[in-house]
């Protein structure tokens, strides 16, 4: 068995995908500490390998994409001393295959990055992908291959956390289902109500004002830990690929490979 092992660094995940060729066989999703140690980040991603069935032996590379930079040097170590891998690491300066257009090419995230690759490599038109993590960003990419930039707000559970944190009496709360009423009839409905349904509205407003800015019609794309909880709600027509990241870090990997 040979794998390439890509790694998605988050603010609250580190999301973990095993590929062999083509085809991704697993998946883990491992919180983010961002004082993690080298062995322990090492001890972490070995037993990912062997609980894949392989070993260290097995793999054929390791990607990685982080926006947690204090966790990048712990990481990179972690591969080279317990995968025995150097790992390639994305960044703005990486041979990723599309040309970024951001005013400032340094400042724009590695899975955003990613996600512009993925998208253009699999639809090859222009198209907007909402990535739904801690931050909701909005990546836009021509039909040519160009990152064009986009937008960025505070994600859903941040929003939510936001508001226990700075008031006096609203509760935490959580998300498994939307909500069945706009009409909350207790606080607890009330918020969950108005942090979901007002995000749809926020989501489904950028996404008009990006679309009429790009021209023509965007090929519309969502990712990300809360996709499949927001997309079906969304009246836009969004294809939902939650593992759309580790796809591009894959095609990335191969590219430079």
């Amino acid at each position: 068995m040979s794998l390439l092992l890509a790694i998605d660094v988050g603010n609250t995940h580190i999301t973990v995908g095993a590929f062999q060729e083509k085809a991704l066989l697993h998946t883990w999703r491992l919180q983010t500490n961002p004082h993690d140690t080298t062995d322990e980040l090492g001890l972490q991603l070995l037993n990912l390998v062997r609980h894949a069935g392989a070993r260290p032996a097995d793999l054929t590379g390791v990607v990685i994409a982080s926006v947690v930079p204090s966790l990048d040097a712990s990481l990179h170590d972690a591969s080279v001393t317990y995968l025995h891998h150097e790992p390639l690491e994305v960044t703005a300066s990486t041979n990723i295959g599309i040309v970024n257009r951001y005013k400032k090419p340094e400042e724009v995230g590695a899975d955003r990055l990613v996600n512009a690759v993925a998208v253009h490599s699999f639809f090859k038109e222009s198209a907007i992908v909402v990535d739904f993590g801690t931050a909701t960003t909005f990546d836009c990419v021509s039909a040519k291959g160009e990152y064009l930039g986009g937008a960025i707000c505070p994600g859903l559970e941040i929003a939510a956390e936001g508001l226990a944190t700075h008031t006096a009496k609203l509760p935490r709360v959580t998300f498994e289902e939307a909500p069945a009423h706009a009409l909350g009839k207790t606080t607890k409905e009330s918020l969950q109500s108005g942090l979901f349904w007002g995000y749809i509205g926020l989501v489904e407003g950028l996404l008009q004002r990006l679309t009429k800015e790009m021209g023509g019609k965007p090929k519309l794309v969502a990712t990300g830990g809360l996709s499949s909880l927001i997309g079906p709600h969304l009246k836009h027509n969004i294809r939902i690929m939650p593992e759309l990241t580790l796809e591009g870090l894959r095609l990335i990997w191969e590219r430079n490979n």
